[in-house]
Formats: structure tokens, sequence, C-alpha cells
């Protein structure tokens, strides 16, 4: 079996969020294949850039059109293969387009932030829910 320790692996997402009767609400989405509660993100391909690859990922994991914003801290981590992960966030408004549920995501679920906090399944997301609250409000 060959290590992927040590390959840097690029990615880029969005907080999709739009305000409701007054209040901020954020766009959780639900991959069936891990059973987990994230923003849209995903790998760079080729030679996009992360604000390509955001706008991409965003558009296929939500059916939406995205308006990349404020840019958000860079998230850090060591992936499930063991390499490492550096993904770049953008605050997202989302334009046209239309959820359709397909093996990757079978859900999404405009929240209010403390429920946001509570439903997605990753320490690291919860922090990147907290930086785009403090540079929001």
């Amino acid at each position: 079996m060959t290590s992927e320790a040590g390959t840097l692996v690029r990615a880029a997402g969005g907080v999709p969020w739009r305000r409701s009767h007054g209040a901020i609400e954020v766009l959780l989405i639900h991959r069936p294949r891990y059973d987990d509660w994230t923003f849209p993100k995903g790998k760079r391909e080729g030679e996009e850039t992360d604000e390509e690859c955001a706008r991409r990922e965003v558009l296929e994991e939500t059916g939406f059109a995205a308006d990349l914003g404020q840019e958000l801290p860079t998230c850090t981590y060591v992936d499930g293969r063991g390499r490492d992960k550096v993904v770049r966030y953008w605050a997202v408004t989302l334009g046209p387009g239309a959820f359709v549920a397909t093996d990757e995501v079978d859900t999404l679920c405009w929240m209010g932030l403390a429920d946001a906090a509570e439903r997605l399944s990753y320490p690291r997301d919860r922090v990147v829910l907290a930086q785009f609250a403090e540079q929001l409000l």
C-alpha cells in the first residue's frame, strides 16, 4: 500500500448565507457517503484557482451559482488518507439555480448559527462557522 502522507491537497469552498426574518442563516450539506453535515467544498481540479474551485464546488454540491464575498480564514488538517489538506473558504451568497439530490449530496439545510454549530459534524467546520460569524457581525 502506497502512503499518501506528505502530499498537499488544495481545496476550496464556501459558507453560503442569507438573512431570513432578520436572522443570519447558513446552508449546510449532507453527504450520505460519510453521513456528515458540512459546508460545500472540494479539491481543486487542474489549473483552476482557489476562487474558481470554490464557485464550482458550491455549484456542484448545491445547484446554485456562488457569489464569493469576504474570504474567511484558511482551514488546515490531515485528511482520512493522511494527506495535509488546505481549504480556503469564502462567505457566499447564492445566485440562480436549483438543488437536485445526488449520491454526493442528498440534502441541504438552512439553519441559524447556533443550530448549525450543533449540526456540523466536524470541529474544524465549527471553527470556520465561528470565524464567519465574527467577520460578519
